[in-house]
């Protein structure tokens, strides 16, 4: 029966990489998550009946106890809230990384090189993550926090991470794994505090990555076949992705990973000389120009999170089209909200058809041909600064062009910059109709009028 425990993991991880591939889309993520609930609950039931386990009810009470925490979060917790939770999630990874290359150190263990590599990564995923938790839950500004010499320190830092890291692999000495450990936890922190709070959605994917590669350097070290497989598939999946939201940022993957990415420059960040003069319309108003629109593109951020009006946001998108015709779409920005994909899983949980649903890439050279873009809780991810201010701290990030729409719709509580601290001009434009108040309740009064309308 000794083939039994590897045949298990293999299965396991098997599940987990087409779990992975489910979640590629919103149609098959609900597949895609038992998949990786099935494979989680075989690796554990296979783990806790094999012999490495001899006492197994502390093991059973602490997964019991995980998964009532997990269990708790995933019903309580508000969308809105969502990716600070992933964020804190990821920090407890690789603080477990960093907790077993401990424990495997005290106990003897000789892997001293596999051990330092999930210590360092894990504790740079948890202290980082940490930081990241902090910005997004509104303990700490969402600003970039940026000091004098902050880079030098930081490579000094490292620089002292690595002659520790090699001289207790020479020395196995356990009071400088102590020492590393600390060392490498204060550079996470400082490496996250000078990225801006609009590049949260980047940062959050690589240090899930970060946790990945973590449990992959235990995995070596506990010769486990599982944690390996697994390990290296978050790890890729996190960095796959962080390649892919820097590349729609334009933005470089090494200048995140090091710490300098968001910091804000210095230049103009507001529309210098514009007439700051913004027109505001009402719901009623709205819903008159978009009835007698042909094509309307609807572009969510997070202050359609925040006011859970994707619900109602469907409903005026079906009211648009089934009563009076009008082509409608929705434009995702690729950082949209506070974490990868956070507007589309909105949309979805609103059941918002898929094919109805573009990204930036697809839908950017439609607004020239829509009569209306109704951009509701976003700023940043529309801002033309991006474009045309290289002192902005989003300058070089591909933004969605909805100034091009005959009429723009801003739903907005007040004229304030967005997360990143920037001002957009297009609040001033001539075509932009600026609508106060909370997205869903604006929204409800749209939908009200276009069916008193009908």
């Amino acid at each position: 029966m000794s083939w039994l425990l590897p045949l298990s993991y293999i299965l396991s991880g098997s599940l987990f990489i087409f779990s992975i591939r489910g979640l590629a889309s919103p149609q098959t993520a609900r597949g895609g998550n038992l998949l990786g609930m099935l494979g989680m609950i075989l690796a554990i039931a296979a783990t806790m009946f094999s012999p490495l386990v001899s006492d197994w009810l502390l093991p059973f009470g602490v997964i019991l106890l995980g998964g009532m925490v997990g269990t708790y979060s995933a019903l309580k917790v508000k969308m809105t809230s969502l990716p600070q939770m992933v964020a804190a999630f990821n920090g407890l990874g690789g603080l477990s990384s960093v907790f077993v290359a401990l424990a495997e150190i005290i106990s003897g263990s000789r892997a001293y090189l596999d051990n330092s590599i999930g210590l360092i990564i894990g504790a740079v995923a948890f202290s980082g993550s940490m930081v990241a938790f902090a910005k997004l839950q509104g303990l700490i500004s969402a600003k970039a926090l940026v000091f004098k010499g902050q880079q030098f320190l930081n490579l000094v830092l490292a620089v002292a991470m690595f002659g520790l890291c090699g001289y207790f692999i020479w020395s196995g000495d356990l009071e400088i794994f102590y020492y590393l450990a600390a060392l490498t936890i204060l550079l996470g922190v400082l490496l996250i505090l000078p990225i801006g709070g609009a590049d949260m959605p980047v940062v959050i994917s690589i240090l899930n990555a970060y946790s990945g590669w973590a449990a992959v350097g235990i995995g070596f070290s506990l010769n486990n076949v599982l944690l390996i497989i697994v390990g290296a598939i978050v790890g890729a999946s996190g960095a796959i992705l962080s390649y892919i939201m820097v590349k729609a940022m334009n933005r470089s993957l090494l200048s995140v990973m090091l710490g300098g990415f968001g910091a804000e420059k210095q230049g103009s960040t507001s529309a210098l000389g514009q007439d700051k003069t913004a027109r505001s319309g009402n719901p009623q108003d709205a819903a008159f120009i978009m009835e007698n629109a042909n094509k309307v593109i609807i572009v969510p951020g997070y202050g359609m999170a925040v006011a859970q009006a994707q619900h109602i946001l469907k409903e005026m998108a079906d009211d648009l089209h089934k009563s009076y015709g009008v082509e409608v779409k929705f434009a995702i920005h690729p950082v949209a909200g506070r974490m990868p994909g956070h507007m589309n899983v909105l949309l979805a949980e609103a059941n918002v058809p898929y094919e109805d649903v573009f990204e930036l890439e697809e839908i950017n050279r439609e607004f020239a041909t829509a009569d209306v873009a109704y951009v509701i809780g976003a700023n940043d991810v529309t801002n033309p600064l991006a474009k045309t201010d290289p002192g902005s701290p989003i300058y070089g990030m591909p933004v969605l062009d909805v100034e091009k729409a005959k009429t723009v719709f801003f739903v907005l509580r007040s004229l304030n910059s967005g997360y990143s601290g920037v001002e957009n001009p297009l609040f001033f434009a001539e075509n932009t109709i600026m609508l106060y108040g909370d997205a869903k309740k604006v929204t409800e009064e749209i939908v009200a009028a276009l069916e008193q309308n009908k």
